[in-house]
């Protein structure tokens, strides 16, 4: 919702109080963005100062989160400096970029490992200075401040005496370089090392008289860097605790006491995709090496494909070339279950690599010198630690870590960090659309949390810069702005026509479409009676569609999926088509998979189960297996899948009837009746005219004639199927008639028809 003129009159006098940079604003970045946003689109209106206020607090973000030159931090100090009226913060943050810039310049130099030794070849000593000399030389030639630029403020002062060292250092390297080419004696060595820390003392000093929100610790806290994170409220606690317990135990060693029954730095991390792992695991990299437990801080990342080989010998040989390259640090292991898989040949490798790693993690070489962890879905690494006791004994329950799915407050927090650290922001109402596209995408548990909501953003970022025309220069909120049109192409439909207008063009089927037309009004009508808070009647999607083949059932199913996606019930709307042979497998165990894995196709649209009936053939058949499994998945995940069977009437009448469980869950029945000679008539002229052939009135007559006379076996598609032969019979006519000088002919005549009506029927005409 834009803000409204009442809304900024209850922030302007936190506006007004904001007075030193030494205190956060009282605006968020993004807040104030969208601030900038509502008056240059003439939705508020509000007096200069505020803007210059507000703008000051876009350049205070900006300094933050990024001390390099920064065009728009120059563009917006520049407009508020043509203010009347302009805010204390104004003059500080001006100063503060100047000092932020000349420090990040300053931090260039390689000043800190810089140093000669007496000893040294007078070539190297040579070498080393002129490289020092020269980048002095480009740091003093670029720099805006000059060694005159001094008062009674600290960061001035520090300022004008390291440019005066650096002067005083320039000189010192160059007379230094030419006593060496000269060949002279008494070189100032010490002089000139001492000059180096001097300035690197100095320039520390610089660094902590910058204000608390522009200090950058080149190794920042890992518990800090955990709170950052986006949600995860139980496992920062966790983690928070594990810190502390780490600690205290390192006291007590140090202090002499042993304990024996230690969990160890080995630890289990299980979650869905895009819920952090990989970066909890590189934080609990940096808990272990700030603590001294562990050297260094490096996580060496591996998978399957890293460690199984493909002959006797090589996996072994892989997993302990890896193990060594992560003694110091972290073994991170993604997809750990992949190691050890169902039913594995003799020819699958991943046990040997399972029994390397364990060997190693006790072996007098590598044991405590460095930590393993396990990484992949919940449910399959329960189940792997579980098939492997050796391995599980060496991870203890306490350090086991199970991650949420984000929550989809969580991820639209994420989206905007995301956003703006590429240098956009989402209007209010872009915002809202793309949590409706966070939850088209959020099916099944493959869903990937952050990283699918950070490509989704990118897609975004995408679809402006390739389609939309570009701002000018001058208005540079438009290069940042994510409005509602550039995340138009991430609704990806794949047709134009709405579903209704399909429904409508489809021949016959009057009752159908009524039915389908009668539920898709209730659906539209509970959903709007939820969006008003009142109580809604249960909606009952799964259905039967009985009828002949060739009735439309599959077309119709297709629609009906489409119709529920538009309705706000389906996130996909998509269509899978099953038979018995996709669901039912050979031998005991693989039926409930086979169907589990059709349902996970299916999430989010409908599953089109085609002649049901034949799941059922007795209660020693494995197609009792699917039906169970079926109403166990149908439970399941009952607002996210629709279930839809089809046969024959009088098979499926049978087949629900059978089965307590499946007549329960399915109350919508669609009867598809036979088509009628007129309806054949009509579907026949409509597959022509798709391919621009027309059809003569004598076999026009004839099919007419045909069709009353006869029952057709397969209804619309008998008639389709006639078409396509009739026009092969018709090119082979036209071949024969003339076969050196050949013209298209669109016409099919009844003799087309009567050859195509034989060959299909069986029969003479």
């Amino acid at each position: 919702m834009a803000r409204t003129d009442r809304d900024f009159t209850s922030i302007s006098g936190q506006l007004e109080q904001w007075t030193t940079i030494s205190q956060n604003p009282p605006l968020s970045e993004l807040e104030a963005l969208r601030l900038i946003n509502d008056w240059q689109q003439g939705v508020i209106d509000i007096p200069d100062f505020y803007k210059a206020v507000v703008y000051m607090i876009v350049v205070f973000h900006r300094l933050k989160r990024n001390q390099e030159d920064d065009h728009i931090v120059d563009f917006l100090l520049k407009e508020t400096d043509e203010f009347t009226e302009k805010p204390e913060a104004f003059q500080d943050l001006k100063n503060i970029k100047t000092y932020l810039n000349f420090y990040s310049d300053l931090e260039k130099l390689p000043l800190a490992d810089w140093a000669i030794r007496e000893t040294d070849f007078d070539p190297a000593k040579l070498k080393k200075i002129r490289e020092l000399a020269h980048e002095i030389k480009g740091f003093l030639e670029t720099t805006h401040l000059t060694k005159g630029e001094n008062d009674d403020k600290p960061l001035p002062q520090i300022s004008s005496q390291i440019i005066e060292r650096l002067n005083q250092l320039s000189e010192m390297l160059k007379d230094t370089g030419n006593a060496i080419e000269n060949k002279k004696t008494g070189l100032p060595v010490q002089q000139l090392n001492q000059q180096v820390k001097d300035i690197v003392e100095r320039r520390s000093e610089l660094s902590s008289l910058f204000p608390e929100a522009f200090k950058r610790d080149k190794q920042e806290n890992p518990l800090k860097l955990l709170d950052e994170l986006t949600g995860m409220k139980e496992i920062k606690q966790y983690i928070h605790q594990f810190y502390h317990y780490l600690k205290y135990q390192k006291e007590r060693k140090e202090l002499g006491f042993h304990m024996v029954d230690e969990p160890g730095l080995h630890m289990i991390i299980s979650g869905n995709p895009g819920t952090g792992k990989t970066t909890i695991a590189r934080l609990l990299a940096a808990i272990y090496h700030e603590l001294g437990l562990l050297e260094t801080n490096q996580v060496t990342e591996v998978n399957r494909s890293h460690l199984v080989g493909s002959y006797v010998g090589q996996s072994e040989e892989n997993t302990v070339n890896y193990v060594r390259q992560a003694v110091g640090g972290i073994l991170f292991i993604d997809e750990a279950y992949s190691l050890k898989r169902d039913g594995q040949s003799g020819n699958d490798y991943g046990q040997a690599v399972i029994d390397t790693l364990v060997s190693s993690m006790t072996s007098k070489e590598y044991a405590d010198r460095f930590a393993v962890i396990l990484a992949g879905y919940p449910e399959e690494m329960r189940q792997f630690l579980w098939a492997n006791p050796g391995l599980r004994s060496r991870f203890p329950e306490p350090n086991h870590i199970t991650l949420p799915d984000f929550k989809t407050g969580e991820l639209l927090q994420i989206a905007e960090k995301t956003a703006l650290n590429n240098d956009y922001f989402f209007t209010e109402k872009a915002l809202h659309k793309f949590e409706g596209l966070i939850e088209k995408s959020r099916v099944d548990e493959t869903f990937g949390n952050a990283r699918t909501v950070r490509d989704l953003v990118l897609k975004a970022i995408f679809q402006k810069g390739a389609y939309k025309q570009h701002a000018s220069e001058d208005n540079w909120l438009d290069h940042m702005r994510i409005d509602e049109e550039d995340l138009e192409e991430l609704n990806e439909s794949t047709e134009d026509q709405n579903p209704m207008e399909r429904l409508d063009e489809l021949i016959g089927l009057e009752n159908v479409k009524q039915e389908v037309k009668k539920l898709s009004s209730f659906v539209r009508i509970q959903q709007q009676r939820k969006l008003q808070g009142l109580p809604t009647v249960p909606i009952q999607l799964h259905a039967v569609f009985s009828g002949n083949p060739g009735t439309g059932k599959t077309t119709v199913a297709n629609i009906y999926s489409r119709i529920l996606n538009e309705c706000g019930l389906l996130k996909r709307g998509h269509l899978v088509v099953a038979s018995r042979s996709d669901l039912v497998a050979g031998f005991v165990g693989q039926t409930s998979i086979k169907t589990k894995q059709k349902v996970r196709e299916a999430l989010g649209g409908v599953l089109f189960i085609d002649e049901a009936y034949s799941l059922y053939r007795g209660e020693k058949d494995f197609g009792k297996e699917a039906i169970d499994t079926l109403v166990d998945e149908m439970t399941k995940h009952n607002e996210n899948l629709v279930v839809i069977l089809a046969g024959y009437s009088r098979e499926m009448e049978q087949f629900i009837s059978s089965n307590p469980g499946l007549e329960s869950r399915f109350k919508k029945y669609f009867h598809f009746p036979d088509y009628r000679s007129e309806d054949l008539m009509k579907i026949t002229r409509a597959h022509l005219q798709d391919y621009h052939y027309i059809l003569e009135e004598d076999a026009a007559r004839y099919l007419n004639e045909q069709y009353q006379e006869h029952e057709m076996d397969g209804n619309a598609r008998f008639a389709v199927n006639l078409v396509d032969e009739a026009v092969q019979f018709q090119a082979l006519r036209i071949m024969e008639e003339q076969p050196e000088n050949i013209e298209v002919d669109q016409r099919l005549t009844k003799e087309d028809f009567a050859q195509a009506w034989s060959t299909i029927r069986g029969k003479r005409p």
